[in-house]
C-alpha cells in the first residue's frame, strides 16, 4: 500500500482568489474616487488611496493597463496652471486690447452721464 501525500489546496486557492477580487474592487473604487476628484492617477496615488501594495497593482495586468491608460489620458490634459503659462503674447495682447476697448466705452458712457446730469441740474436750478 502506497502512502499518498495529496494535499487539498482547493480551499487555499479559493481564498486567495477571493482576496484578490476584493483587493481589485478596492482598487476600482479608489480609481473612481481619484477620477471624481480629478486627482492625478498613477501607481503611487492608487496604492495610497486604496491601501493596496504597488506590487499588487503592477502584478495584476488588467489593473496595471487601466492605471497606465488613465495616466496617459491625464498627460494629454492641461491643468489650469499649464494653460495660463502657455498663454502666448498674442493672446495677452488681444486680452489687453479688449480690456482697453471696454475701458474706453465705459469712460465715454461716464462722460455722457455726467453731461446729462449737468443738464438736469441746470433744469432744476432754472425752476427755482
Amino acid at each position: 500500500m502506497k502512502s499518498k501525500n495529496i494535499r487539498n489546496t482547493e480551499g487555499v486557492k479559493k481564498y486567495a482568489q477571493m482576496k484578490s477580487q476584493e483587493t481589485a474592487q478596492k482598487v476600482d473604487q479608489a480609481i473612481q474616487r481619484l477620477i471624481k476628484t480629478k486627482a492625478k492617477i498613477n501607481f503611487n496615488q492608487v496604492a495610497m488611496e486604496s491601501g493596496v501594495s504597488k506590487a499588487f497593482l503592477y502584478n495584476n495586468q488588467e489593473i496595471r493597463n487601466r492605471i497606465e491608460g488613465l495616466r496617459k489620458q491625464q498627460e494629454g490634459l492641461n491643468s489650469p496652471q499649464t494653460i495660463k503659462r502657455n498663454m502666448t503674447d498674442a493672446s495677452k495682447d488681444a486680452l489687453i486690447a479688449a480690456k482697453n476697448n471696454r475701458i474706453k466705452k465705459l469712460e465715454e458712457e461716464n462722460k455722457r452721464l455726467k453731461d446729462e446730469l449737468l443738464k438736469l441740474r441746470g433744469m432744476v436750478y432754472d425752476k427755482f
